[in-house]
């Protein structure tokens, strides 16, 4: 049971060091929940960059690309 109602997930893990990041949506019981069906979830927190630092997004690459750089 989630927040927005019942779904059945499945664990998205890593092959590296077997850690669960996140989960993938594989049904959805209620119609208006029905989108999230084959999407997934990562979490950011439990991925690591290629550096091996955890991933971070910094405020000027959440706005870059958007209108505000031109307002």
């Amino acid at each position: 049971m989630m927040m927005t109602g019942m779904n059945t997930v499945v664990d998205i893990f890593c092959v590296g060091c077997g850690s669960i990041v996140g989960w993938k949506y594989e049904s959805a019981h209620e119609k208006t929940q029905k989108y999230k069906e084959g999407k997934f979830i990562l979490e950011r927190f439990k991925v690591l960059g290629p550096d091996g630092s955890n991933y971070m997004v910094s405020h000027e690459a959440l706005v870059s690309g958007s209108d505000a750089e031109n307002a």
